[in-house]
């Protein structure tokens, strides 16, 4: 019995769609807001970031320098969409080909 459980759990989630990407630009910095495929805005707790989207300085040498900038207006983002829709992670900034 748990075992047909679990299988129909696991056929449920996978029908569901339980995360989506997306892309999205950067409209204010501060406070963050992102525009996702031209159609909403996203801010606040609707956003998850991880450290490697966010600014890092450390000092050397008595001045301050910025290791990894965070995210500006403009930058172009790629985005998951959590089950439900109400959370997105920004998974890392998008860059052009050189």
């Amino acid at each position: 019995m748990l075992d047909i459980i679990k299988k129909a759990s696991l056929g449920a989630v996978g029908n569901t769609n339980p995360v989506a990407f997306s892309y999205g630009t950067v409209t204010e910095a501060a406070p963050l807001q992102i525009q996702v495929d031209q159609r909403f805005i996203l801010s606040g707790n609707a956003l998850v970031l991880p450290e490697s989207v966010m600014e890092s300085k450390i000092e050397l040498e008595g001045r301050e320098v910025v290791v990894r900038r965070g995210l500006a207006s403009g930058d172009r983002v790629l985005m998951v969409r959590m089950q439900g829709g109400q959370s997105y992670i920004v998974l890392d900034r998008l860059v052009s080909p050189i």
